[in-house]
């Protein structure tokens, strides 16, 4: 908020309010900065450019409706595309903690545009008369419709623009470590247990695998969001808004940002629910455990460097340890670990939020925008450091085809000769007298070295279908 010790009077609806001199927003907004000193939390850039668009698009299409003068339409564009453009960032001084249909910030950008609008017209701040934060700003307009559109929208672009590329990178970095780590074969691990032989190259298959199927989850969260609640106004009913007024902001609209708006066909469950944003958060933290898991396993894998597993070694970018030298920790994968706990707990407040609508409102659309644009852009942001960071350097070690022979869960390969009660007996004793399934096998079966050495293959064991019963056996 701007502190110059100057004000200006501004009125509203309800009297008179002292306003700073140089602030672009009114009376609405002082009086909801009086009535919130909740936080330091305030709606990201990507939420208030959304809304200035939609300020922006509503203006040209009230203008070609005939409804909205052209010298004062021509202005409320050129404002709002200011703030599109960043330009009035510190004048958006609104706590998230505020209303729960977010009227207070509709209003913040109301008054914003229209004293900007009017200072192009030649008029001072704070005259309500040449361009009117409600009359013309909001013309067609309810917060109601207003911000579920605008929270859709800047989730849907940022979703679009970073977090989809960002998983993108992900798949292509997984993708080509599956190919350069096919040849490795080592032990597969179910339980945190010895399992049947796996390639590494198929568990960073794996990896591509859920970055892929969380790109699709999030392709459909776009198509939820594309629905839009403008043109319901107040209760869904439309009340005091042109009937073509919404299908024609919303083909300008996707003209403008690059992604499918559409008018919902239903305004009464889009004004009272959010369940467009709740399913796109699922979507969201879903995509977070797909990359938590992806990250712990790094960790585990890459653990040691000498007692633990060790199979890979993760990129050194700084000292682990203030007391031990020479230790290295895997931070970037920690640093992916907590974003991902943010997002998870993020989407807890987006579910009790999506369910706090009574009658024809939700009253909780603040909290959950900040909440899905945090996780979005946190997601995004890591999700490329830790590609670049960590991702790109990872290399194999020797340590996974080296224990392979020594698996006890290879004497799953023997099942389909001997069956599955001799087997375990065999991987038992194996076990307790630190011998190898095959020198176990040797001893206590008629198998031949040629059938031991089919059956306890473990490149064929990594192969559908390339196992079983040796002939005769």
């Amino acid at each position: 908020m701007t502190t110059t010790g100057k004000t200006r009077t501004e009125h509203d609806s309800m009297g008179d309010m002292q306003v700073p001199a140089d602030a672009y927003y009114g009376a609405s907004t002082m009086r909801a900065v009086l009535n919130f000193p909740i936080s330091e939390l305030r709606f990201p850039r990507e939420f208030n450019r959304a809304l200035a668009t939609v300020k922006l698009v509503a203006a040209q299409v009230n203008m070609e409706l005939g409804l909205l003068d052209r010298q004062k339409g021509d202005a409320i564009v050129k404002a709002a595309q200011e703030v599109v453009d960043g330009k009035f960032e510190e004048h958006f001084v609104v706590d998230i903690f505020q209303t729960g249909s977010g009227t207070s910030t509709n209003m913040n950008a109301n008054e914003v545009i229209a004293n900007r609008a009017a200072e192009l017209l030649g008029s001072p701040r704070g005259t309500r008369g040449p361009v009117h934060p409600n009359d013309h700003v909001n013309l067609g307009q309810s917060s109601n419709d207003v911000i579920p559109t605008a929270i859709h929208l800047a989730a849907a672009q940022a979703i679009q623009d970073d977090l989809i590329p960002a998983l993108m990178e992900l798949q292509t970095v997984m993708e080509e470590k599956s190919r350069e780590f096919m040849p490795i074969i080592k032990t597969g691990r179910t339980h945190l247990q010895d399992a049947t032989p796996i390639r590494l190259g198929q568990e960073f298959l794996g990896y591509a695998g859920q970055a892929e199927r969380g790109i699709a989850r999030l392709r459909h969260a776009l198509a939820e969001l594309g629905e839009v609640a403008l043109g319901g106004t107040a209760v869904g009913t439309g009340v005091n808004t042109h009937p073509e007024f919404a299908a024609r902001c919303c083909r300008r609209l996707s003209q403008r940002m690059g992604i499918k708006v559409r008018e919902t066909t239903n305004h009464f469950q889009a004004q009272n629910t959010l369940d467009n944003m709740v399913a796109a958060s699922g979507a969201v933290k879903t995509v977070a455990v797909s990359l938590m898991k992806i990250a712990n396993d790094h960790r585990w894998l890459g653990s040691g460097p000498r007692a633990g597993i060790g199979e890979i070694t993760l990129p050194e970018v700084q000292p682990g340890s203030s007391i031990m030298p020479g230790k290295v920790n895997p931070v970037i994968p920690e640093s992916v670990c907590q974003v991902c706990a943010q997002v998870i707990g993020n989407d807890a407040a987006i579910v009790i939020a999506g369910q706090s609508g009574n009658f024809e409102i939700n009253v909780m659309m603040p909290v959950a925008a900040y909440n899905l644009l945090q996780s979005i852009a946190l997601l995004a942001s890591v999700t490329r450091n830790f590609v670049q960071q960590c991702l790109r350097g990872v290399t194999a070690t020797t340590k996974g085809p080296d224990m392979v022979e020594k698996g006890l869960a290879i004497c799953t390969g023997l099942v389909p000769a001997i069956g599955y009660d001799r087997s375990a007996k065999i991987a038992q004793e194996a076990q307790r007298t630190g011998k190898t399934i095959r020198e176990v096998a040797r001893e206590r079966t008629d198998l031949t070295e040629a059938d031991l050495d089919k059956l306890l293959d473990p490149a064929a064991m990594t192969e559908p279908g390339l196992t079983g019963a040796p002939a005769g056996g």
